[in-house]
């Protein structure tokens, strides 16, 4: 079978495709095609969207997934899957549903199941768990709480530089379902199948530093994978949450982009 030839960049919660810009350019330099949808109602920029947060408001999980899957079946080949933060589970969620050739899942959001909760954690999603109300609502963050989840190990100006190209607010919704699905019966809209032996090889990626979405996080959700197919971790020393933005993103981008060849299905 032929080698991947299209790499599919699935963006997370509180950014946009925006935050893959740089791995566009540097991927479709070493001659790939390289995709990043929006989620359904995401296609408008930044600035609009932090304007209006209506699409935010409305957006649901299946609507995802059935986006992404779209646009995967219409390929020729099947493709890289590379997912940051939520979209680590939107990577996990269509590897499952055997679509991708490889999947890397950097600082990804956990699936189902996945009940460590480190405390840096808590303290980085309390502005939208704090209060229940924000469920049907569309949460921002200020840039101190920014700082903490995202951009922990960067300079304040530089924090900021990227605070306001990249921020939006997220899916309350979305973000207290995923909270809650441990805890309620039967499968929720993040179940995938631990022991899926037909699922294609899956890597973790974790930055060290990331408060959002720590280290402790990949590894639980990584061993929860119980199927005869590989899945890996690899931890950047150092790193916060934004990878795909923050600097050394080349190494991060490189290292993820050559597992992914190298093990594709």
């Amino acid at each position: 079978m032929s080698a991947p030839d299209t790499i599919v960049l699935i963006h997370g919660f509180w950014v946009t495709p925006r935050s893959w810009e740089h791995w566009i350019a540097h991927y479709e330099k070493r001659g790939l095609r390289v995709l990043a949808p929006a989620y359904p109602g995401f296609e408008a920029e930044v600035e609009s969207l932090n304007a209006d947060t209506a699409p935010i408001e409305q957006v649901t999980v299946p609507q995802i997934v059935e986006r992404l899957e779209t646009l995967v079946r219409g390929l020729d080949r099947p493709p890289v899957l590379v997912g940051h933060s939520a979209g680590g589970v939107f990577v996990q969620l269509l590897l499952d549903h055997g679509f991708g050739a490889a999947g890397v899942a950097i600082n990804s959001a956990p699936t189902e199941g996945v009940a460590v909760l480190p405390l840096t954690q808590i303290k980085a999603a309390f502005p939208v768990l704090k209060n229940p109300a924000n469920r049907h609502r569309a949460v921002g963050l200020t840039f101190d709480q920014w700082h903490y989840a995202f951009t922990n190990t960067l300079p304040e100006q530089e924090s900021r530089a990227l605070y306001e190209r990249y921020a939006v607010p997220a899916s309350g919704s979305i973000f207290f379902d995923s909270a809650l699905a441990t805890l309620r019966p039967g499968h929720q809209s993040t179940y995938v199948d631990y022991h899926n032996d037909d699922r294609a090889p899956l890597l973790f990626v974790s930055g060290e530093e990331d408060h959002l979405m720590p280290p402790k996080v990949q590894r639980s959700n990584a061993r929860h994978y119980r199927s005869n197919t590989v899945t890996e971790v690899r931890e950047f020393a150092g790193r916060p949450h934004l990878l795909p933005a923050a600097p050394g993103w080349e190494e991060v981008a490189d290292f993820a982009l050559d597992w992914a060849l190298a093990h594709a299905k």
